[in-house]
């Protein structure tokens, strides 16, 4: 029977099971959002700023001035922008610890540990009515971005071990589609009369820490990833029944031998630390590959658009901008499914191409729309339906591949540390755009899409002159393009550069 063409029951259980990590980073991305106005008035109240008595004398007077908004004063504001900006701080700092998670125990087992920090960020949120919201709130966030930070890291990871090379992207894709899912969720479940009010947002926030109960409940079902047990722990025997499990019977004799040789590869490279990773120049393009790649999908505006569809679109003149944001999510989430059938078939280098040339060309689109839309009246649906492109652009190629090429580029030395330093860069732009947008919105006012036109450019021409492309091709192939475009000469101190690491690690 021929190997890597079977999709079984169990590789779906798996997959479904790991991408519910991502549907809870999705939702948790999501979330904040629509209670914005609901949370800033129980945080006024817990801080002694704001009671509804002023809000209802400020309704009733005629100054415009007074504290008619609790979100208006500035210990709320300050307090609210914490409980946004500590999830990509939590983030940030729990990426690191990817590779060391994954290994330590397996990758299963790595995914279970880490759901405890999901379940007690769920209960902090949940619960918050029975102490100081806003310190609750904000430590709730806090470790949901610690729990969001490993797994944006060990889902990809895992995904892209046990899928066959077939349906590699495909799968791969299926990380993305699970957020922009959870994204949805949490704009739909967070309208005001579902949970998004006075009384039920606690509620609302607290879902976040849901679908950790049901993963730790189906993980044990999984099978462990065959790359882990054969290279990282040298179990054949149990690699075999894994591979079996995964893919139906079948001989494993061809996926056996690319990990034997990937295994005799990773022992002459050894396991590569996250700092001998960034000094080595053997890895060094392929890094920068990498990395380039996350900068592109966070600095191409798409966060923007995200954190604050909702005031863009009632400055074009939407009366109900709330709907407008929940149809962007639909959108996201359809053609997030039209990249998870063409990614195999199209191959990753051209969909994000295409990816991101549109995104630029739907940036300066929005940019004549919102700057005309006072002189014409029209203008407005210019801009929206440039909003719409912009994130059918984005989930074509740059929102998804980012994710789970990294996997693809490195081999199993490398990799963990590769997808550690990749998801931090990705979480520290992603907190970049968040802290620093409003701000330059205000300094550029409706030039803001400009720069990210200008970013989106640079990214495209990055892509084209140096992302190759990964569809179809083993581990091993992959990197031979790589090496393929150094020079000869520096073989020999590429060689011993390897040992050095090697010795450094076992040391």
């Amino acid at each position: 029977m021929e190997s890597g063409k079977q999709l079984t029951g169990t590789l779906a259980l798996a997959v479904f099971t790991a991408a519910l990590g991502s549907l809870q980073y999705g939702y948790s991305l999501g979330v904040i959002n629509a209670p914005q106005k609901v949370i800033e008035r129980h945080y006024g109240r817990s801080l002694g700023v704001w009671s509804d008595k002023a809000a209802v004398l400020s309704e009733n007077s005629t100054k415009e001035d007074e504290l008619l908004e609790a979100g208006a004063h500035p210990d709320v504001v300050m307090y609210w922008s914490l409980s946004v900006a500590i999830f990509s701080i939590g983030g940030m700092f729990s990426s690191f610890l990817v590779g060391f998670v994954g290994d330590l125990r397996g990758r299963i087992k790595g995914m279970l540990m880490v759901n405890v920090l999901a379940v007690a960020a769920g209960l902090l949120m949940g619960l918050c009515k029975m102490w100081k919201p806003h310190i609750m709130v904000i430590s709730g966030r806090a470790v949901m971005g610690l729990y969001c930070g490993l797994t944006s890291g060990l889902v990809p990871m895992y995904i892209g071990e046990i899928a066959p090379k077939a349906y590699r992207g495909a799968l791969g894709t299926l990380h993305q589609l699970a957020i922009v899912i959870g994204i949805l969720i949490s704009q739909v479940i967070g309208l005001d009369f579902l949970l998004g009010n006075d009384d039920m947002w606690p509620l609302l926030l607290g879902l976040s820490g849901a679908p950790a109960v049901l993963q730790s409940l189906l993980l044990p079902l999984c099978p462990e990833s065959p790359r882990y047990l054969y290279i990282k722990l040298g179990k054949e025997q149990e690699a075999r029944k894994s591979l079996r499990r995964l893919k139906g019977e079948y001989v494993p004799t061809s996926d056996l031998e690319e990990m034997r040789r990937e295994k005799e590869e990773a022992e002459k490279e050894a396991k590569v630390s996250i700092l001998s990773l960034i000094r080595s120049t053997v890895y060094r393009q392929q890094l920068f590959v990498a990395l380039m790649m996350h900068l592109s999908q966070q600095f191409s505006g798409i966060n923007a658009i995200f954190y604050y569809s909702t005031a863009i679109f009632s400055r074009a003149g939407v009366s109900q901008p709330v709907y407008a944001t929940i149809g962007v999510g639909v959108v996201n989430t359809i053609f997030t499914l039209v990249s998870v059938a063409l990614v195999d078939k199209a191959g990753r280098r051209t969909l994000t191409l295409v990816g991101l040339g549109g995104m630029c060309c739907c940036a300066v689109a929005m940019t004549v729309g919102l700057r005309l839309q006072n002189e014409y009246a029209w203008m407005s649906y210019v801009s929206m339906t440039a909003i719409f492109l912009f994130v059918c652009f984005f989930e074509i190629g740059p929102g998804p591949i980012p994710w789970f090429i990294v996997a693809e580029l490195f081999s199993q030395g490398p990799r963990p540390a590769a997808i550690a330093l990749a998801g931090c860069c990705n979480w520290t732009s992603n907190f970049i755009v968040g802290m620093t947008f409003q701000y330059i919105e205000v300094f550029l006012g409706s030039y803001v899409f400009i720069l990210f036109a200008g970013l989106l450019l640079v990214f495209t021409m990055f892509t084209y002159l140096r992302v190759p492309e990964t569809k179809g091709k083993t581990f091993e192939e992959i990197s031979a393009v790589f090496q393929k475009g150094r020079k000869k000469p520096l073989n020999s101190k590429d060689d011993t550069e390897l040992e050095q690491l090697k010795t450094v690690t076992e040391a």
